[in-house]
């Protein structure tokens, strides 16, 4: 694509999604094909089966890329897969650093997968560089955060921690779900490789499974590639072609997210039995000022504590009509959520205690309905909460 078109809301419309050259196509055919002739053995046009590549896949990778601001992307079939390819390029007896507050998937796979082969995981709060200094060892080779962090919202210095990691020679894996390239881009903050779950905000309609790895380094895209060619987690053509069309929207979509969240914090601030809300973008929140020098708007996930513990929480969500008591995030459509029975119910009970993921702790994605209907359902679903 002409480099002078580099804005966001170009390239999620254009990038790697050229008109079809022959009809004319405005936007690209899905090409379902499981192989592809070759004019001879082994000459091709650059495809010859679609695990290995496919020609809507590649569109969908060259989009992602142009919008983390990278060279080179890979889908895979969720964002799990995508994950699991990035621990799969370490060796057995390294040693990772991860951040204490992630999704419950990713402790799972570090955790109940990659510690089964030989890949041991130090657990600790990445907004702290005193607390990163201390885990690192010879051996650590990865160190993993996400940011903004699921459920509590931490935000993680990305430049800070990059450095860090760079000087004791490790790369810096950072989880982009949350804040999508629209509101930033690690890998301009240091960050060497970039994942999301496309599930979420990237498709933004609840209708498709996938993820996708950025990053800069050519010698590790290829080690990447061949994980996922040999492993073979890859997203249908269909999937990425409902990415692909989910991202044309992305920008706009994030601008509404991130205003009803905006407000719909505020509102909640001052309702009776909230004790807590956390969002990026309330000036009490403990990384406030971070955020809003690392991302261009608060985002639209936010948190809150109800008072009343586990009681209220499930008298809440059993009394909304608007708001979905559902996993996931992202999609156009509000959704709301208990982490210690729902997301992240695997984590041990000590460890969510710890890190503040107590019964009465709710999840919100805000979603692109009029604000005051959102804040009117609350509304409902908080006076129930509050009921003797």
């Amino acid at each position: 694509m002409n480099p002078r078109f580099a804005q966001i809301e170009t390239l999620a419309l254009h990038a790697g999604q050229p008109h079809d050259p022959q009809t004319g196509a405005v936007i690209p055919p899905i090409s379902l094909s499981t192989t592809f002739a070759q004019e001879a053995p082994g000459r091709h046009k650059g495809f010859d089966y679609s695990r290995s590549d496919n020609p809507t896949r590649r569109m969908l990778e060259q989009c992602v890329a142009a919008l983390e601001g990278g060279t080179h992307a890979l889908a895979f079939a969720s964002g799990c897969a995508a994950a699991a390819s990035v621990m799969q390029t370490l060796e057995p007896g390294s040693h990772v650093v991860a951040c204490d507050d992630v999704y419950g998937g990713t402790f799972r796979l570090l955790e109940h997968v990659f510690r089964n082969y030989g890949i041991e995981t130090t657990w600790v709060d990445l907004t702290s560089l005193g607390s990163l200094h201390d885990a690192l060892r010879p051996e650590t080779r990865l160190v993993w955060t996400e940011t903004p962090t699921n459920p509590l919202l931490r935000v993680v210095d990305i430049a800070a921690v990059s450095a860090v990691a760079r000087a004791h020679g490790a790369l810096l894996c950072v989880d982009n779900t949350f804040a999508t390239p629209v509101l930033q881009r690690p890998l301009a903050l240091g960050a060497d490789v970039v994942v999301h779950s496309t599930t979420k905000y990237l498709n933004g309609h609840s209708d498709s499974v996938g993820g996708v790895v950025v990053t800069h380094d050519a010698q590790l895209h290829q080690r990447l590639r061949f994980l996922q060619k040999s492993l073979g987690a890859v997203p249908s053509p269909f999937d990425c072609f409902l990415v692909l069309r989910g991202l044309k929207t992305l920008p706009v979509r994030i601008e509404r997210h991130c205003g009803n969240a905006t407000r719909l914090a505020r509102w909640l601030s001052a309702q009776p039995g909230v004790d807590k809300v956390i969002y990026p973008g309330l000036a009490d929140h403990p990384q406030h000022t971070l955020a809003a020098e690392q991302m261009k708007a608060p985002g639209g996930m936010l948190s809150f504590v109800l008072g009343g513990g586990r009681t209220a929480a499930d008298r809440l969500l059993g009394a909304l009509e608007l708001l979905a008591c559902a996993e996931s995030l992202g999609g156009v459509e509000s959704l709301i959520e208990h982490p210690a029975s729902m997301t992240h119910a695997g984590l041990p009970p000590a460890l969510r205690a710890r890190l503040g993921i107590d019964e009465g702790l709710v999840r919100v994605s805000v979603g692109l309905e009029a604000e005051s209907d959102l804040r009117e359902d609350l509304r409902a679903g908080l006076d129930r909460a509050r009921e003797p």
